[in-house]
């Protein structure tokens, strides 16, 4: 075992592995589950996954199956998916970033610099103020009005909106709330803090080192922090307007509800699809076109070096960008007048055809073994690789091995689009080609 303690990109999954299997047995336990028997293991396995995935999609009602002790194991196992993801993602975004090859420690040389700890420490340290601010901040806001305006004794207050802000900074998207969202959708104070916090925990921590650092100027802002944001800015916009199209005349989610209303739910049903499973709708009674349409942004998903999950916003970016220029029949692609390697373009559609992949084998799988339909279970597979936790309401329906199939995908979505992401973009480093072969090109098209 000792090979995977040399190499940081395969120690991160075991690490994923060593969480889930803990989460696993504490959950397991008869005083993880209301009642007195504990959880099967099937249950206790899936749970876990989600929670260290920071997905949400549950097979169970989180406030009435867990009791107490299980709801904070699995708030536990949300903070520690949560900083996990952010510390690694952004360690090899970093590295690779500044041309580093990861080795047995991080202060050895290389090509050309070297990473100190003093340069790690920085980054966990900001890492972890910007958590606790966040959460912090959105805690109080929803436990001031959980007490307030619901009445809720004061501890009760604290507990849920503790459990909210921290599973939405994360994006995780698991509620202490049996109907998730959707006995707040008339009320901004409380959907507004949580739409804020996943927006902010899925811009990825680049983006948020970069506006603390630099400010409000752009200017100063890297290439990624410039797609990034600009990308999360146009899919808000784009999905507000959708579903607020799609769905006004819907009289089971938006139809019966003011204009006001209206705006809030569909900015809300706007950004969690991207990375979070909150709802305040019922997203089982969706048009088909709004179904469409978040199989979108679920796929895209938010940031990179971060807790939102999908392919991400610059690996659609970077696909879209190589895409125009080839139609225009120019050159090599572009972006803010950069180039784009073809070691780049190369990676974006290896992620891309990964995802595809992965999602397609795991939709043909469960169309096979139930007898939901396809939209249902796109929908499910889709959430479940690209971490979002949105679900048609199927996932407690489907069979212990449908549920391993979710399981796996909520690993591979979580876990292997960083590590391979990493892998692709370090694994040509120090490993010359032995012989090239003469170039022979297929015809495409």
């Amino acid at each position: 075992m000792l090979w995977a303690f040399r190499n940081p990109i395969r120690l991160v999954p075991l690490l994923y592995l060593l969480a889930i299997a803990l989460g696993t047995a504490a959950l397991w336990l008869p005083v993880s589950r209301a009642g007195d028997l504990g959880a099967p293991l099937s249950t206790a396995v899936f749970t876990s996954v989600s929670a260290v995935a920071v997905t949400g999609l549950i097979v169970e009602d989180t406030p009435v199956y867990w009791s107490m002790f299980g709801q904070i194991v699995i708030l536990v196992l949300i903070q520690i998916g949560g900083l996990g993801t952010k510390t690694a993602a952004t360690f090899f975004a970093l590295s690779v970033g500044r041309g580093f090859v990861l080795r047995r420690t991080v202060e050895r040389e290389v090509e050309r610099e070297q990473l100190s700890l003093s340069d790690a420490s920085f980054a966990i340290k900001l890492i972890l103020l910007i958590t606790l601010v966040v959460e912090a901040v959105a805690t109080s806001i929803l436990t001031y009005r959980f007490h307030v305006q619901y009445s809720m004794p004061l501890d009760e207050a604290f507990w849920h909106g503790l459990f909210q802000a921290v599973s939405a900074f994360n994006n995780a998207g698991f509620s202490t709330f049996s109907d998730s969202l959707m006995g707040f959708s008339a009320d901004a104070a409380v959907l507004l803090p949580i739409i804020v916090a996943v927006i902010i925990g899925s811009l990825g921590f680049p983006v948020l080192q970069d506006i603390i650092k630099c400010g409000r100027n752009p200017s100063d802002w890297t290439l990624h922090s410039r797609i990034t944001l600009i990308g999360t800015a146009v899919l808000l916009l784009l999905g507000f307007l959708v579903i607020l199209i799609t769905e006004s005349g819907n009289i089971n989610t938006l139809g019966p509800m003011g204009w006001g209303e209206r705006a809030l739910n569909a900015f809300m049903h706007s950004a969690m699809p991207r990375t979070a499973g909150f709802n305040s709708l019922d997203v089982g009674a969706f048009r088909d076109e709004t179904v469409l349409f978040n199989y979108v942004l679920m796929f895209i998903g938010g940031g990179s070096a971060g807790t939102a999950g999908g392919i991400k916003i610059t690996t659609i970016a970077v696909l879209f960008a190589i895409l125009v220029y080839q139609i225009r029949g120019l050159g090599a692609a572009e972006m803010s007048g950069r180039r784009i390697s073809n070691r780049l373009a190369s990676q974006a559609v290896t992620v891309i055809m990964f995802a595809l992949t992965a999602i397609f084998v795991a939709t043909f799988y469960l169309s096979v073994r139930t007898p939901h339909s396809l939209t249902d279970i796109m929908f499910e597979t889709i959430s479940a690789f690209a971490t979002v936790g949105l679900s048609r309401g199927i996932t407690g329906d489907l069979p212990v091995d449908g549920q391993m199939v979710l399981v796996a995908l909520m690993f591979i979505g979580r876990v292997g689009t960083i590590t391979a992401a990493t892998w692709l973009a370090m694994g040509a480093v120090g490993r010359g080609s032995p012989r090239r072969d003469p170039a022979q090109d297929p015809i495409i098209g």
